[in-house]
């Protein structure tokens, strides 16, 4: 490690503003601060001494990923195994589910720091560490048989109008990953809908393999607003079922939950305010509901189907486009959980309604602290004058 150190520092000046690749300093610097902690101080007397900068807090969550990660990559070998009739082994399902994720996960990374890296150097600025989680997150939305070069239009579409016209990392008012998903659905909708998709070959049979009669590959959300009998809530808890590569196992989304939290990364208070809007929205309708109607289904199913667990845990608590007050927090989580369950109840061309509820309400967070922060800041303003007037009468 420290001859690699020893010749970052002897070719440094090279690549430093005014050398021979100076135009390439952002681009050195990135590698630079990636193998290790840059030299950098500050020359003023005060001194902020914290451990916890952004490469750290991104690598935290690319942590808090990797159990549903994990938990996808043995799903799809499990689901493709069951679709076909194939007698696999635990570590043949993982091999083959990690063999299908790997190309997508490799595109959106080339892809996405790509233009990371070529906006950061005509910019002149310095490269951040935000595409870490969302070329990650990418390709855990998506399905597993979705082309890669849509997947790449996809990640082109979202780094650039998603961050780099608004400034890049921090400065992005929706979720990045989420446009992604969403550039896909509404420019590719075949690819991200129907029951086929969800489950590796599906679409395109592999030559000598045969469907199992009566596998649909339909995700329990499809099913229970179709009237087709759900699996069972323990089942969808667990994930063996189809969906997306990262979003169908609950109990691995709660772990990455806990990491989130105890790290301070991600807001508990959205997730339990999300959990709550759901639950509210859920049981409400379930109380005028006719039995055997999709508005019947128990309110709590809703939270292990589709995309709600990972979107609340992962998506709605980015602390870039969320609200950044702490009563705004609770508004804005419970407005996702409720606008969710209103979509996927209400709406019958849109069956999951997470990812449209986080970008609409992106959009409504500022507006959000502004309503909570507008009336204290007017109670403040009265005490000041209240203050001054009181200060007037006694002189």
């Amino acid at each position: 490690m420290n001859r690699i150190l020893k010749y970052i520092d002897k070719i440094k000046p090279k690549y430093s503003k005014g050398g021979k690749f100076g135009w390439l300093h952002s681009t050195f610097e990135a590698f630079e601060s990636f193998a290790s902690v840059p030299a950098t101080v500050t020359k003023s007397r005060t001194q902020i001494r914290d451990c916890v900068d952004l490469k750290r807090v991104m690598i935290t969550v690319v942590v808090a990923l990797l159990p549903p990660l994990f938990f996808g990559m043995w799903n799809t070998g499990d689901q493709h195994s069951i679709a076909f009739g194939l007698d696999w082994s635990f570590w043949m399902k993982v091999w083959f589910g990690f063999y299908k994720i790997l190309p997508l996960i490799l595109v959106s990374y080339i892809v996405g720091l790509g233009i990371e890296f070529a906006s950061a150097q005509i910019r002149g600025h310095e490269v951040n560490e935000g595409y870490l989680v969302t070329g990650l997150l990418i390709p855990m939305i998506m399905p597993i048989d979705v082309p890669l070069w849509i997947l790449a239009l996809a990640v082109i579409f979202a780094v650039i109008f998603g961050k780099e016209v608004f400034g890049g990392t921090g400065m992005n008012i929706w979720n990045p990953a989420l446009l992604a998903r969403a550039f896909v659905f509404f420019a590719y909708p075949s690819e991200i809908t129907g029951d086929t998709i969800w489950i590796e070959g599906l679409t395109k049979p592999e030559a000598g393999l045969h469907i199992v009669d009566g596998f649909s590959g339909a995700t329990p959300l499809a099913q229970a607003s179709s009237g087709m009998p759900t699996p069972s809530f323990l089942q969808m808890f667990i994930g063996n079922i189809p969906g997306s590569f990262g979003e169908t196992s609950t109990i691995a989304i709660l772990i990455g939950a806990i990491i989130l939290i105890c790290a301070g990364v991600a807001s508990w208070k959205i997730m339990v305010s999300g959990v709550a809007g759901a639950l509210g929205i859920g049981l409400l309708v379930n109380a005028f509901a006719a039995p055997g109607t999709y508005a019947a289904v128990p309110a709590v199913y809703h939270l292990v189907m589709g995309g709600f667990a990972f979107g609340i845990v992962y998506m709605a608590t980015d602390p870039v486009s969320s609200c950044q007050t702490e009563v705004g927090k609770w508004i804005y989580g419970f407005l996702i959980g409720a606008f969710c369950i209103t979509l996927r109840l209400f709406n019958p061309g849109y069956r999951e309604g997470m990812m449209l509820s986080i970008l609409m309400f992106n959009t409504m967070a500022p507006l959000i602290d502004y309503l909570v922060m507008r009336p204290n800041i007017n109670r403040r303003m009265k005490r000041a004058v209240a203050a001054v007037n009181e200060e007037s009468k006694t002189e």
